[in-house]
């Protein structure tokens, strides 16, 4: 810490205690000339001295007090851009949290709207839809309820042939619970295919001992 700072509690590009008002109005113009300043072009713009300002410069180390100030904007920005960064991230987790509420809530509808399913396909006799239609909304709803109450899906990457079987023993569970599905219709399942391997098949050897038989005698 530089003699400035332990003398004052004012900021070290502010005021001194002992700076005039002139010397501090040389110094605001010396600062606000950015990078490119100078002592000579400082001098100019007041119509002063350069040695006046060299004066100055030396006695309430201007130097000191420009790296001072360029340090104070510095964190003032890297403060500004950490605050921006804490609201947008609670801005985006409010906009998380009330799309997994909507999920949730959807994935509620999903469900009551399949045991609305279930119920019609109970007391209709002609039963409208599908049991397949109703698998899939408990499985849309399922997936709905893990992904929003932060349950990863298992497996993650699950393949279409696992999919398929899933849906097929839906279907089989709910087909055994509710009874066959007249939509889907009734069919034999066809007859199983066996693969036999192919064999030479050798004639009796009396066959092929036997002399052919000579029509013309």
């Amino acid at each position: 810490m530089n003699k400035l700072e332990q003398k004052t509690t004012a900021l070290v590009f502010e005021q001194q205690a002992r700076e005039s008002s002139k010397a501090f109005a040389a110094f605001k113009i010396y600062l606000e000339l950015g990078p490119e300043r100078s002592l000579a072009s400082a001098a100019e713009k007041l119509g002063k001295s350069k040695r006046m300002m060299e004066k100055w410069s030396r006695k309430f180390n201007w130097p000191v007090r420009v790296q001072a100030h360029t340090a104070h904007l510095a964190d003032i920005e890297r403060k500004t851009a950490e605050s921006l960064a804490v609201q947008n991230g609670a801005d985006w987790a409010k906009r998380q949290e009330q799309h997994r509420e909507d999920e949730w809530q959807t994935r509620g509808e999903l469900i009551a709207l399949a045991r609305e399913a279930i119920a019609r396909w109970k007391k209709n006799e002609h039963r409208c839809g599908t049991l397949e239609g109703i698998a899939r909304l408990l499985d849309l709803a399922s997936k709905l309820g893990r992904v929003s109450s932060g349950l990863a899906l298992e497996p993650e990457e699950k393949p279409a042939e696992e999919d398929a079987a899933f849906m097929i023993q839906i279907e089989v569970a709910l087909e055994k619970i509710y009874g066959p599905d007249p939509a889907a219709g009734h069919h034999e399942k066809p007859a199983a295919i066996v693969e036999v391997e192919a064999k030479p098949v050798n004639p009796p050897a009396a066959l092929v001992a036997a002399p052919l038989a000579n029509p013309q005698t």
